[in-house]
């Protein structure tokens, strides 16, 4: 076993409250409200490019957030660190184009079957010498490809949805263009605002959508183990949730004095990956964008009760997962393109920057054309492949940048 254990003693209720403060429940709502918004937009658009029922999306929001709010508060709690866990975004967005050919519940099946990996990799402790051994700029180079068709929909949608997509964006690049307005008013946020605002002028929702108040009915899905799916979205899956996603976890609460126990958290994403799968739900992460925003100010030693905040709103939205799901889809599809496509930006430049500006350059290059062609062969995804020829490429290549800098 090389789990790092948490060490007692452990923070009372009494602790909690103390350490405690106005900014960091500030921190906390505004981690939990980018958490609920253009996350859910882009859960939304994954799941109805692959045709899931209203009822499959509301189950999978119940997972990523009742779940994982869990999971979030005993991290938090036990390790005294900001560890708040949810669901891997570009997991999410290979699970549309696999939809095409997959049956829901043959990827709930490469879902399981990824909980079991990265639970093992954490166990054993192995995660970390695997991470240190994979090319990450041709990782990231099929994360570009992948979150591409994502900022071309948010582009597509000013020709269908100009008077919703138009407003959102101006707000959103005229905050990011003051850094201290932005502090006060996240652009994203209040992009999302301003969309709320404009689709009432815009010709409001869908006719007949049901908002009326309602507590979760989670759906329990029985899984199909197909060899196919094994091998389109596991090896993808679990790439996305330790490279992309809890690397930048690591990155960020690191950077704040934190120490974070790699082997545990990514043995707890195994283990949460398995019990989320039964509600249809994507690979369980620790995120980096939240963590951050909640960590980013007030003392690091009590950045952990901001963690516990957004758990507990996790548990509330989870359990009012149908209300919020059939509000979001009987928005424009404009409203849920642009919020998406406008989310990713950042990350989509910094996984542009990671591929293309050291090593691996080539390869990386090649990854990124197969995976955004989004061409299946033998009926298995682009992405998987896009990391096949990638690699391929870059040791042919590129063998020189497979050697460390001291070896090279």
């Amino acid at each position: 076993m090389h789990i790092e254990l948490p060490k007692p003693p452990f923070p009372g209720l009494k602790q909690i409250f103390s350490d405690f403060s106005g900014q960091l429940a500030a921190n906390g709502l505004i981690a939990f409200i980018f958490a609920a918004s253009a996350p859910i937009a882009i859960i939304l658009s994954a799941g109805a490019r692959g045709g899931l029922s209203e009822a499959d999306m509301a189950s999978w929001i119940f997972g990523a957030f009742f779940i994982n709010g869990i999971i979030s508060i005993i991290f938090c709690v036990a390790y005294r660190q900001p560890l708040v866990f949810f669901w891997t975004i570009p997991g999410t967005v290979l699970v549309g184009p696999a939809l095409d050919h997959l049956s829901f519940p043959e990827v709930i099946g490469a879902f399981y079957a990824t909980g079991a990996l990265m639970l093992v990799l954490g166990v054993s402790g192995w995660v970390k010498r695997i991470m240190a051994a994979l090319p990450m700029p041709i990782v990231m180079a099929m994360v570009a490809g992948v979150f591409l068709q994502f900022v071309l929909d948010w582009l597509r949608a000013f020709e269908t949805g100009f008077w919703i997509t138009a407003p959102m964006t101006l707000v959103f690049f005229g905050l990011m263009a003051y850094p201290a307005l932005a502090r006060r008013f996240p652009p994203l946020i209040s992009a999302l605002v301003i969309g709320l605002i404009a689709i009432p002028l815009a010709g409001g929702y869908a006719p007949g959508a049901e908002l009326t108040l309602r507590v979760a009915e989670p759906v329990l899905f029985t899984p199909e183990f197909s060899i196919q799916a094994m091998i389109e979205l596991v090896i993808p899956l679990a790439i996305t949730v330790l490279a992309a996603q809890n690397a930048q976890g690591y990155a960020v609460i690191g950077a704040k004095g934190h120490e974070p126990p790699v082997n545990a958290v990514t043995a707890m994403c195994g283990a949460g990956s398995i019990i989320v799968a039964a509600v249809g739900t994507v690979s369980t992460c620790l995120t980096g964008p939240v963590n951050a925003i909640i960590s980013s100010s007030g003392e690091a030693k009590r950045h952990y009760t901001a963690g516990i905040f957004v758990g507990l709103l996790a548990l509330l939205f989870g359990v009012f997962s149908p209300v919020f799901t059939s509000f979001m889809l009987a928005a424009p599809k404009a409203f849920i393109a642009t919020l998406a496509g406008i989310a990713l930006l950042a990350v989509l430049q910094t996984a542009f920057k990671t591929a293309f500006q050291g090593r691996f350059t080539y390869g990386a290059l090649i990854t990124f054309l197969v995976t955004a062609a989004n061409i299946p062969i033998f009926s298995i995804g682009a992405p998987f492949w896009a990391l096949v020829f990638g690699f391929a490429t870059s040791w042919i290549l590129e063998r020189g940048d497979f050697l460390k800098p001291e070896e090279a």
